[in-house]
């Protein structure tokens, strides 16, 4: 084979790997905006409620000319243009974020973050979120990345939960193993164990997809395995049929974490 011949196929193995690249950023974010698409009816909805606070309460505060009346019309506004901005602020961090800079970042601020693009949906879905911060470790991600991550995994567990029912988040430290761990567990239906040690093969899924085309892509744990590897971390599953699932998250701790510790 010629010097050139060698040449060409190298350059064409580079063109190639980094059309692969190209296409799992767009996996990526495709699979981003598929969750985004599934919180959008509950934070219109959320909005929606926001908007009647704020027109009710500056009714009262143009009908009412009592200086304590005008004042809590005023404190009621204000705080729910603040939730407004909470949603509105986390949901285009959520959407936009593409850096893959890593950073330190405590993970319970990080798990209420993702609370706050939630929480409504799983209101809406009849689905009681239960909060576990048995620590507060300080970890080494990149929180967009870890932030699709706990979102697409919750996601998963409230359609696993159709007629409702409850979701575990927890974070812990396990000192003997120096990790951090996120827990996201529901009281779903489960999976059973034929399919269990596929979930997180590439288009692997075991649902359908909906009205709205939500759901049955079979990217989303691939994808979350990938991220946490690229983290040195782990993601792990325990599931039972008819009992619910459980991931967990689980993060190398930083030296000053360990020291902490």
């Amino acid at each position: 084979m010629s010097n050139q011949t060698v040449e060409s196929l190298e350059k064409r193995v580079a063109e190639l790997e980094s059309q692969i690249e190209d296409y799992q950023k767009q996996l990526i974010h495709a699979q981003k905006m598929s969750s985004v698409g599934a919180l959008a009816s509950s934070i219109t909805h959320e909005f929606n409620n926001i908007l009647t606070t704020v027109i009710n309460y500056a009714k009262l505060g143009l009908r009412h000319k009592e200086e304590e009346r005008r004042e809590k019309a005023f404190t009621k506004i204000l705080s729910a243009g603040q939730r407004a901005a909470k949603i509105t602020t986390g949901m285009l961090s959520y959407a936009r974020g593409s850096e893959t800079r890593q950073e330190p970042v405590d993970l319970v601020v990080l798990v209420k973050s993702v609370i706050a693009l939630v929480e409504k949906d799983l209101q809406m879905n009849r689905v009681n979120l239960h909060t576990h911060f048995e620590a507060q470790p300080e970890v080494v991600l990149n929180p967009n990345q870890i932030q699709q991550v706990l979102v697409n995994l919750i996601v998963n567990a409230r359609q696993a939960m159709p007629s409702g029912g409850r979701l575990d988040l927890a974070v812990r430290l396990n000192q003997e193993s120096n990790m951090a761990e996120v827990i996201v567990r529901d009281s779903g239906a489960g999976i059973p164990s034929e399919q269990l040690h596929h979930i997180f093969d590439q288009f692997y899924t075991t649902k359908e997809a909906d009205e709205n085309g939500q759901g049955g892509t079979g990217l989303g744990l691939s994808l979350a395995k990938e991220v946490m590897e690229a983290h040195r971390g782990r993601i792990r599953v325990e599931s039972a049929v008819g009992k619910g699932t459980a991931f967990t998250l689980k993060f190398p701790l930083t030296t000053a974490a360990i020291e902490a510790a």
